[in-house]
């Protein structure tokens, strides 16, 4: 069936809606379902929805279809660009991966300008901005009550977290916070002890060493900063969060029941964690995206540490409702790589094997898969569930993620061009750009975002067609989806009328909340047509636009 529709004056988009015969695959068609039965019941929009075993291809890819975004997705995937702030320990032991039993002295900022590290991200075009309030090494930006390895114990006991969300917010920029659920301060001091002496035998063989052992190795026999919580097999038990420490400035609040409690089932890190969750959430609230880290310095180390993830979702959840959890239900997901692109063909839609409430990540298959969200993929057997799920590309402005000063930053051009493969893909670009230990972001950093900023406002802050009459000239297609409406175009064409004849001058599969087209040289044309050429459902596209960048 195809359909034509009128999107903006002397703009003419023909939308073919024809859906693609499915193809033979493990998972058979089902007979027609009785009534009364799940698989009869018609298919409503959702964020999630569960796969039935009496479910057929055509009833999956239906679903699929009607798979659309929280609220809290549809403002994150609509802010497309966050500032990612690596700022703590490691900025000053020069590592990218702390050990966790640094001297809590070894931090000592000449200064937090927070205010200056937001100019330097809105000059960017952030419109959201996320602070690494606990990385691996456990060390915490903020004073908290749980443990004494944080900045309390620091030069002049910064509150690092309180400085940035003031500052982010009287900037108008949307706030994010990083806590790692690894946590290296927190090891058991027992277990520690007989790791380093393992890992100096292992030296004293010659074999190689990983950067955790490295790390350990170069603090000799330092113990944990921390109580010895992560992995110390600990029993699960009744716990209330927050849990009360004595002089608790909270007691009141709760006994009043100003402040929410929780009763959970945990052992002592998972209580720990959820403490730490409950704190910045509670005293510096709103978070629009937590981000859970899920890589482990320790995993290949002999030690492991359970995670009762639902519980953290469950209270997240209760706290702030409209939070997008990185590796969460209803979240985002990592892209896949640490380069800062996307794949041509990026669904927000994603298939998965377990349920998303219960696990971090799981997707069925590896997250650094060329192929996450296909026909295929959706009609595995493997799928239980499909859910909203968008793409986050993230990459550091500099080699590293924390600062180090004999690196150099990208320039605007290399970041102008991960903007069109990320943000232009489907996915929402996560910029990392970290402070020295001055407190500062350096001015070459600044030096090229500000250009970014400009060039990304230059190119795509007016579509030709409002400031120039016609024929319009343009090398770039920006092409979007009502992703209010779910992610259904599979296949697409951009054609244009050169002189007085319909030519195609560029195609892509899927579209998503936006989709760039870079064409080989610039196109000058009377009018310009999109064109759907296969799609899980009727597809609800959004505003196309027309762009000529500076070098076109």
């Amino acid at each position: 069936m195809a359909r034509r529709t009128r999107v903006l004056s002397a703009f003419a988009l023909a939308a073919a809606a024809a859906l693609v015969p499915v193809q033979a695959t493990a998972q058979q068609a089902a007979p027609a379902a009785p009534p009364g039965t799940p698989c009869a019941a018609p298919v409503k929009p959702a964020s999630q929805m569960a796969v039935e075993s009496c479910d057929s291809p055509e009833r999956i890819i239906e679903k699929a279809a009607n798979i659309v975004p929280t609220p809290g997705q549809l403002a994150w995937q609509q802010r497309e660009v966050t500032a990612f702030t690596h700022f703590g320990m490691n900025t000053f032991t020069g590592r990218e991966w702390g050990s966790g039993t640094e001297d809590e002295k070894l931090f000592a900022p000449k200064s937090i300008d927070a205010d200056q590290w937001m100019r330097a991200y809105k000059a960017a075009g952030a419109e959201q901005v996320m602070l690494t309030a606990k990385h691996h090494d456990g060390f915490v930006l903020y004073p908290s009550r749980y443990t004494d390895h944080s900045v309390e114990l620091s030069p002049g006991s910064p509150d690092v977290v309180g400085a940035y969300v003031k500052a982010a917010r009287k900037a108008g920029l949307k706030v994010g916070l990083y806590l790692s659920p690894s946590d290296g301060a927190e090891l058991p001091h027992a277990w520690h002890a007989q790791w380093v002496e393992s890992i100096r035998k292992k030296q004293a063989e010659g074999k190689s060493l990983s950067l955790p052992e490295q790390m350990a190795l170069e603090d000799g026999d330092r113990a944990p900063a921390g109580e010895g919580r992560f992995g110390n097999g600990s029993a699960v038990t009744e716990r209330t969060i927050p849990t009360l420490v004595p002089g608790d400035d909270r007691a009141a609040a709760v006994k009043r029941h100003k402040l929410p409690t929780f009763t959970v089932m945990a052992d002592d890190y998972d209580a720990y964690y959820l403490n730490q969750l409950y704190e910045i959430f509670t005293q510096y609230g709103p978070i629009e995206e937590l981000w859970l880290d899920g890589a482990n310095p320790w995993s290949g180390s002999g030690i492991t540490q359970k995670y009762n993830v639902k519980q953290w979702f469950d209270m997240v959840k209760a706290l702030s409702p409209n939070t997008v959890v990185f590796q969460g239900p209803q979240g985002v997901r990592w892209v896949g790589n640490e380069g800062g692109t996307a794949r041509e063909t990026e669904w927000s839609v994603t298939p998965h094997a377990t349920d998303p409430w219960t696990g971090l990540g799981s997707l069925p298959n590896d997250s650094t898969d060329a192929d996450i969200g296909s026909r295929a993929r959706l009609l595995d057997p493997t799928t239980k569930y499909l859910q909203w799920y968008p793409a986050e590309a993230d990459v550091s402005i500099r080699p590293g993620w924390f600062y180090h000063p004999d690196q150099q930053p990208k320039t605007s051009a290399q970041l102008m061009n991960l903007y069109e493969k990320s943000v232009g893909r489907n996915a929402s670009l996560l910029l990392n750009v970290p402070p020295g230990q001055d407190g500062r972001i350096a001015d070459a950093d600044v030096a090229s975002l500000t250009a970014f900023g400009k060039a990304v406002r230059s190119t795509y802050g007016t579509d030709v067609r409002r400031t120039k009459g016609r024929p319009y000239t343009f090398d770039r297609v920006a092409v979007r989806e009502d992703i209010r409406h779910g992610q259904r175009v599979e296949k697409f064409a951009v054609e244009a009328r050169i002189d007085g004849s319909w030519q195609r001058i560029a195609e892509g599969t899927t579209i998503g909340n936006r989709r760039i087209l870079p064409l080989a040289s610039p196109v000058t044309a009377t009018a310009v047509r999109v064109k759907v050429l296969e799609s899980r459902a009727t597809p609800h596209l959004g505003a196309t636009t027309l762009h000529l960048s500076s070098t076109g």
